[in-house]
């Protein structure tokens, strides 16, 4: 199971390690050869360079920072103690066909000793470290794991005798998983126990299915973890020989039959789409907000009295709720929760039809995008309200909630945006989003945010 915590954990480790061989290396040299050993700094720099690329080839060929050895600190440092060994001696190895070993015996030496130094050291800041850790953040990723038939039991025990990544049994203390293990659930208990789930704040349920579970039960369970907020994977029969049917890393990546194809359920998709966000968000705070922000502060406060920024609980990535910013573009008013801005709307300011006009007072938003609860491109963030009232008669309405909101959507881009006056409208913008959903790609965002900007210059009919 992907988990941004143990993703986010292999990078700073990563980088950590890259940093610290290359410091040590630098205080080896500058200790083996003092200024007055007349060494230039491009022979320094030709050692470091060198030095870096042999580093970044061992780790990348022992997958030194591969998802199991992050998680379990024993292959962790077994594979860094396997890689230092290793770079040694292809160093050494490099300063033996170029005729440098002499030279920089000394410099090799003492890389040699300072390194097992950094290495004892920073193994044993990582041991006191790793249960602090593990209490703060999630590293097994919470799951949920029911069943209408026995075939869970028989998939929960092959999944806690293969895999410590999944702790069955301790659901209720750990927040881990739970495992529904009656002989024969009723459709309806497995409904309530995927709403359960939910209400753990639990994203992702397996269900083990037998061959006679129909399409209608299936279909069932599909509507109430859609309506939940729930990613649903069917567990096909594994009978006897489950083993003999599935690869074992397809059986401990926990891989199901979903309804949708997510992209970005792919920590590396995420990785990219974060860094893009961040490079955007900062790049319009630092040059746009700044300066656009007093303007619109003046002329804001200029219309009506009220604050120049206008905030707003909205439904956010797996329905948590987040505080959405604006530019404030009608007057303060009661209905703000609870009334969509229509045509004509009377509580629009003058300065705000023009800000919604040119979607200027989403700008805010992008503090949003760098605090991490909205995308630059994603579903748009709808009021609690219409959260509510949307999921019990749209069909799919909740899987928009798969993703981060954004500040603009393929919806957006066509035509399906501003005031939803009736169903038909609402469901295409679900539609459209779900389209995005499993369309995704860095490619596909550069296109609506392209698309949106040529909108904004040409003008939209539901921008009001």
């Amino acid at each position: 199971m992907q988990n941004r915590y143990l993703y986010s954990l292999r990078i700073v480790l990563a980088s950590i390690d890259f940093l610290c061989i290359n410091l040590i290396f630098a205080v080896a040299y500058y200790a083996a050869f003092p200024e007055s050993g007349g060494n230039s700094v491009n022979y320094y720099l030709e050692l470091t360079v060198i030095n870096s690329i042999l580093w970044v080839v061992n780790v990348l060929v022992l997958h030194r920072y591969h998802n199991k050895a992050v998680y379990r600190s024993a292959i962790l440092f077994s594979l860094r103690w396997q890689c230092g060994f290793i770079h040694l001696v292809v160093f050494a190895v490099y300063l033996v066909l170029t005729g440098q070993l002499a030279v920089c015996l000394a410099l090799y030496l003492l890389f040699f000793l300072f390194l097992g130094i950094h290495f004892i050291c920073s193994q044993l800041t990582y041991r006191i470290a790793e249960p602090l850790l593990k209490t703060k953040y999630r590293f097994k990723k919470p799951i949920a794991l029911l069943g209408i038939s026995k075939n869970s039991e028989h998939l929960a025990s092959f999944l806690q005798s293969t895999h410590r990544r999944y702790d069955l049994a301790n659901f209720l203390e750990q927040h881990e998983c739970r495992m529904v293990s009656e002989a024969k659930m009723s459709l309806p208990a497995t409904c309530e126990q995927i709403k359960a789930a939910a209400n753990k704040g639990i994203t992702d349920v397996y269900v083990a299915i037998n061959p006679d579970t129909t399409n209608d039960e299936i279909e069932v369970l599909m509507i109430e973890a859609h309506n939940q907020c729930i990613r649903l994977k069917l567990i096909p029969q594994p009978g006897d020989a489950y083993t003999q049917s599935y690869s074992s890393d397809h059986i401990t990546q926990l891989h199901g039959i979903s309804a949708f194809s997510e992209p970005l359920e792919d920590m590396n998709n995420r990785f990219v789409k974060r860094m893009f966000d961040l490079i955007v968000s900062a790049g319009v705070i630092l040059f746009v907000f700044t300066w656009l922000y007093p303007i619109l502060a003046v002329l804001i406060k200029l219309q009506s009295p009220g604050p120049v920024l206008f905030t707003q609980l909205r439904s956010g990535k797996n329905n948590r709720q987040f505080l959405c910013y604006k530019f404030r573009s009608m007057t303060v008013n009661m209905d703000a929760d609870d009334k969509q801005a229509t045509k004509g709307d009377g509580r629009i300011t003058s300065i705000g039809r023009f800000m919604r006009k040119t979607s200027i007072d989403e700008f805010p938003q992008f503090f949003n995008v760098l605090l991490g609860n909205m995308s630059v491109v994603g579903p748009r963030p709808h009021m609690l309200k219409h959260t509510e009232q949307y999921r019990n008669t749209i069909n799919k309405y909740m899987v928009r909630h798969y993703l981060k909101p954004g500040i603009t959507g393929w919806a957006q881009i066509n035509g399906f945006r501003g005031e939803t006056k009736e169903a038909g409208l609402m469901i295409k913008r679900v539609e459209h989003d779900i389209w995005y959903l499993e369309k995704w790609s860095i490619a596909l965002d550069l296109k609506i945010i392209f698309l949106t900007v040529v909108n904004i210059f040409k003008g939209e009919s539901n921008a009001y």
